[in-house]
C-alpha cells in the first residue's frame, strides 16, 4: 500500500506561471488512475514517488517503508525506493539488445537468478524471439512490453507508468492493454497509470484519481467518477458532458423529485439533497444516455426541440450536435431510421440529470 502527501512549489518565471502540487492520497493493490489534462500534475506525482523530484513537503510510505518525509529529512534516491517505472518514451538503453536490458535492471541479483529470471520474463512478456535485437530493432509494442518487463525483473513494490499507450496504434494499445492485464493478473504488484485518456482509465483502472491544477478533486471508481462528477471542473475535464444551466423550482425529497427551469422549459429529475428551491446550478448529461426524435405536436415531459447542426459519424455510432451546445450519442442504425427528420426533440432521462 501507498500513502503519500506531497506539495511541491514551481514560483512564477518570467516567461511561465507558477505551479503548486498540494494533494494526498493512497493506493491499494491493482490498477489506480492518474487523470486528467496536461499541466494538472500527473508526471509530477510519479516523479515524486520515485525519487525523481523532491517535494517540499510531505510524506511517501510504501508498505511501511518511509521513501520520503520533509519533517524528518529523510529522502531516499530512487535505487532504493523499490519502484518500477515505465516512462513514455520506454527509456530503454538503445546499445544493448532487449535481453541486456532486462539484465541490467537484474543486476543485483546472483548471476545462475539474473539469467533465470530474465529468461524468465523474455517468456512472459513474448519477447524470446527478439531478445537479441536492439530497441530499434523491434516494434513499439515490443519495445513496451520489454520496458514493463525491464520495471517489474527487480520484483518493485509499486509500477508507476507514465502514459505508456500514448503514440500507439489501436492494435498496439490493445496489446498493451492485454500486457497490462497480465501484470495486474500474475504480480499483484500496485499500479499507478498516468493518462488522460478516458477509455484508457475505464479500460485499465479500477480505482481514479483525478488531478487539476496540482489539486485531487475526486476520486473513486471510475464508473463512479464519470456518473457522479463532483464539480464543473471534474465533468469539464472528463469531457463527457452536456452542461446546461439551470434553476430549481420545486424539490420534493419524499417523491424523490424536482423541477429544473433550463431557459423556457422545464424538466423533472430526482431530488438534490443539499440544494434550495431557487438555487442556480449546472446540470450535466452524457451525451449516450440522451434521445432524439422526430418533433410530432406537442413535447412530452422533460422534452426539449433542438435545432440539428451537424452529425458527425464516430468509430461508435453518430454525435448529433445541437444548438445551445447539446450533443447526442447514437447507434448509426438508430441514427439512418431517423436521418430525415426535419424537427428534433430531445428527451432527457430524469435519472441521468446530475446537478454540480
Amino acid at each position: 500500500m501507498l500513502e503519500a502527501r506531497l506539495r511541491k512549489t514551481f514560483p512564477p518565471q518570467p516567461d511561465s506561471a507558477g505551479f503548486t502540487l498540494d494533494l494526498e492520497f493512497s493506493v491499494t493493490a491493482g490498477v489506480t488512475v492518474l487523470f486528467g489534462p496536461s499541466g494538472a500534475g500527473k508526471t509530477l506525482v510519479l516523479d515524486s514517488i520515485a525519487g525523481f523530484v523532491k517535494p517540499d513537503e510531505g510524506r511517501v510510505l510504501l508498505d511501511d517503508a518511509i521513501l520520503f518525509d520533509g519533517a524528518s529529512r529523510v529522502n531516499l534516491p530512487p535505487q532504493q525506493r523499490n519502484c518500477g517505472y515505465v516512462f513514455q518514451n520506454y527509456a530503454l538503453f538503445p546499445h544493448m539488445t532487449l535481453r541486456e536490458n532486462l539484465a541490467f535492471a537484474a543486476e543485483r541479483r546472483p548471476r545462475l537468478e539474473r539469467h533465470r529470471r530474465v529468461t524468465e520474463m523474455l517468456e512472459k512478456f513474448r519477447l524470446t524471439e527478439t531478445a537479441g535485437r536492439r530497441p530499434h530493432e523491434v516494434s513499439g509494442g515490443q519495445r513496451q512490453r520489454c520496458s514493463i518487463a525491464r520495471a517489474l525483473i527487480g520484483a518493485p513494490k509499486l509500477l508507476l507508468l507514465d502514459e505508456p499507450a500514448t503514440g500507439l496504434d489501436a492494435a498496439l494499445r490493445a496489446e498493451f492493454y492485454q500486457a497490462l492485464r497480465q501484470v495486474r493478473g500474475e504480480f499483484e504488484t500496485p499500479i499507478m497509470l498516468v493518462t488522460h485518456d478516458l477509455e484508457e482509465g475505464f479500460e485499465l483502472g479500477e480505482e481514479m484519481l483525478v488531478l487539476c491544477d496540482g489539486k485531487l478533486i475526486q476520486s473513486g471508481t471510475p464508473r463512479q467518477v464519470l456518473d457522479q462528477p463532483a464539480s464543473l471542473d471534474v465533468a469539464r475535464i472528463l469531457g463527457a458532458f452536456n452542461v446546461l444551466d439551470a434553476e430549481i423550482k420545486t424539490l420534493d425529497p419524499g417523491r424523490n423529485t424536482s423541477r429544473l427551469q433550463v431557459g423556457e422549459f422545464e424538466l423533472e429529475g430526482t431530488y438534490f439533497p443539499g440544494h434550495l428551491k431557487g438555487d442556480r446550478v449546472r446540470l450535466c448529461v452524457r451525451p449516450e444516455q440522451l434521445t432524439v426524435s422526430p418533433r410530432q405536436g406537442k413535447l412530452e415531459p422533460n422534452q426539449m426541440p433542438g435545432e440539428l447542426l451537424r452529425a458527425i459519424e464516430t468509430p461508435r455510432g453518430m454525435r448529433l450536435e445541437f444548438a445551445g451546445g447539446i450533443a447526442v450519442a447514437l447507434p448509426h442504425n438508430e441514427y439512418g431510421r431517423l436521418r430525415d427528420s426535419r424537427d428534433w426533440v430531445i428527451h432527457f432521462p430524469s435519472d441521468a440529470l446530475r446537478v454540480v
